[in-house]
């Protein structure tokens, strides 16, 4: 068992040693909005946390998932938070099981606050969880309706390899009434970052789906907003493409 304050203190001081305050403001040019930088790229933060467990390989999943939740709680700048979702890769898919989906769900509420945190999560720590748990795949539609922007943003983008995925001798289809009920819950969200996220599972679903989706966008194109329509259509056949946007939202 390690102390887990400790813990969280030496990745802490370890990532503070790698900043870069050049690369922390060429990092602001990604977002709309002032964030806390120190400067770290995403591969590197993955690395350190790797490394410390590299020689600590006994340290049980249940004691990473306390770690992580004391590096979040601590968390000021940026890569901190990636951090702390890193400490979780290795054991996402078999080491945890539900209160994973739970932690996340709470963390997007409470420590998420860009959609590049948003996305960490989804790509690097809910999709091989989910590789592990397919059954928990549709407890995230109740992320539809949370207040936070990043909480809804990732109950579209935490599925987006889940359309259709082969996991070992299984063939996972994500529902099509998944995908198009998210989105018409989503259609008039206020946030740009929520309607992209939207039309990035809409996009993707067109690409084993096309006629579907289309169909999807024909009945919708009037209420669906500019950003998401031009996500959805993106990688689409160049005349279907043609003739969607001849309705109107090109």
């Amino acid at each position: 068992m390690i102390d887990v304050p400790a813990a969280a203190d030496e990745l802490s001081k370890t990532l503070a040693a790698r900043a870069d305050p050049d690369f922390a403001v060429r990092t602001q040019r990604y977002f709309p909005h002032e964030i806390r930088a120190l400067g770290v790229g995403n591969a590197a933060v993955a690395e350190i946390a790797t490394d410390y467990f590299r020689e600590r390989r006994d340290i049980p999943a249940a004691t990473r998932l306390l770690l992580a939740e004391e590096v979040l709680a601590r968390a000021s700048h940026h890569e901190e938070v990636l951090l702390g979702f890193a400490v979780l890769h290795k054991v996402a898919r078999t080491g945890l099981g539900g209160e994973l989906l739970d932690r996340c769900e709470h963390w997007l509420e409470t420590y998420v606050s860009n959609w590049a945190q948003c996305d960490d999560m989804c790509l690097k720590l809910l999709y091989p969880f989910f590789l592990g748990h397919l059954e928990l795949i549709p407890r995230t539609r109740r992320w539809t309706g949370s207040a936070s922007p990043w909480a809804r943003r990732a109950a579209n983008v935490a599925v987006v390899k889940f359309v259709r995925r082969t996991v070992g001798r299984t063939v996972f289809e994500l529902p099509l009434s998944h995908v198009f009920d998210n989105c018409v819950r989503l259609m008039h969200d206020d946030d740009v970052y929520v309607r992209k996220g939207s039309g990035w599972l809409l996009k993707v679903t067109a690409q084993v789906h096309p006629e579907e989706v289309a169909e999807f966008l024909r009945t919708w194109h009037t209420d669906m907003p500019r950003d998401t329509f031009r996500y959805a259509v993106e990688k689409m056949d160049p005349r279907l493409r043609r003739s969607l946007m001849e309705l109107g939202q090109g």
